[in-house]
Formats: C-alpha cells, structure tokens, sequence
C-alpha cells in the first residue's frame, strides 16, 4: 500500500506528466494502482530505435520518493530483454545512488539515453542494428497485442502509430541524467541529457546506468 507521500509525489507527477511531458517519453499510472506506472518510449531519429514504440513499467515501492523503481521493458527491442527489470542508478538495483528529487520525466529521460547507448548491464541484451530497426519496425504491433497496453493506452490502440503529446516539436528543455556514479544536480560530475542529445549522440555516456 502506497504511503501518503508516495500518493501525494505521484499524483503530482501524473499531473506534471499530462501537462509538459518530455520529448518522446509519455506515462502514467494505473488507475486501480498509483505504484505502478506503465510508460511509451519514442525511438530517437538517426538510431536504430527510429520509429519505434516501446512500452514498459516503473514499478515504485511503498517508500517512494525515499525508495527508488523498478524498471523494466516490455516491448523487444534488442536492447533490453522483455519483462525483466533494467539494473539503472536510478533503479532499485542501485537504492544507494537513488536521489528523492529524481521524478518520472528524468527517470524516463535517463532510461532512453542509457538505450541509445552501447553499455551494457543487468537486463541488456546484444542485437545487430538491423535486428534492432527490424524490432522498432515491428513494435507497434506488438504492443497491440499486449493487454495492459491496450488497457492502460487505449487512445494509442490502432493499426497505425500515434505520436505521443511530445515528440520534440516544440522547445527542448535539458533533463538531467546520471552518469554511472548516480552523480546529481550541483556535482560537477553531473551531465545534462536533453533531446538534442539523444539524437546527435546515440553511442554517448550520458546515460543512467550502472552495472549490477
């Protein structure tokens, strides 16, 4: 059962989510549970995730903000292997690197960098390029097949693919993403990751990861 600061932090976040989501990352909760969120990830342009729609879940704990998510992907993707959690210093493989002041938006942020980028780590799998274009390709219509994605995101259900409420159209505010030392806003260790970057830079560092 989700504690009051879990319900109140998360609602906010939902709201915050409607009204300004990042570029090419949309989530939300489940209506019958605030603990689980299930999100949709856009593949950047110029990689090999192009075109793509990936699905998956953050999964807090009762302890949230204090405590970080799980995250996992459902969608193949050649990047991470479906349904098993991804092992991120913004994940509960890490809780030591976790900062309560991380949100939704620069968890997700964080997570489409780290997948544009060639580390591996608990949770990754190796896949050609063309494997991984074949997948984005095919992602879609693979997410329609998926109950919790259809019940969760049922304006996106359809034989063709819908843009999400941002896909980097508008301005591109910088979020901020760890590097693999879980630094934070204020170190000089700290690297801001906005969409500019997970375009131009697709094999950079700039990533949330940290191998288990």
């Amino acid at each position: 059962m989700a504690s009051k600061a879990a319900i109140k932090r998360l609602t906010k976040e939902a709201q915050l989510m409607d009204k300004d989501p990042p570029p090419l990352v949309y989530a939300r909760p489940r209506e019958d549970n605030i603990l689980e969120w299930h999100y949709i990830l856009r593949g950047p342009p110029d990689t090999p995730y192009a075109g793509g729609e990936y699905h998956g879940q953050l999964l807090f704990p009762p302890e949230f903000p204090f405590k970080p998510p799980g995250i996992k992907m459902q969608t193949p993707s050649g990047r991470f292997a479906p349904n098993t959690k991804i092992c991120t210093s913004m994940s509960d493989y890490h809780p030591h690197t976790w900062q309560p002041g991380w949100n939704t938006s620069t968890i997700l942020i964080g997570l489409l960098s780290f997948m544009c980028s060639d580390e591996m780590t608990t949770g990754s799998v190796t896949a050609s390029d063309a494997d991984r274009r074949k997948l984005a390709a095919q992602s879609h219509a693979f997410n329609l097949t998926q109950k919790k994605f259809c019940q969760i995101f049922p304006e996106y259900v359809g034989p063709e693919i819908k843009d999400l409420p941002n896909m980097g159209d508008k301005a591109k505010p910088n979020s901020t993403s760890t590097q693999s030392d879980g630094a934070v806003d204020g170190d000089d260790k700290t690297q801001k990751v906005g969409l500019d970057t997970l375009v131009s830079s697709p094999a950079s560092g700039s990533t949330a990861s940290q191998g288990a």
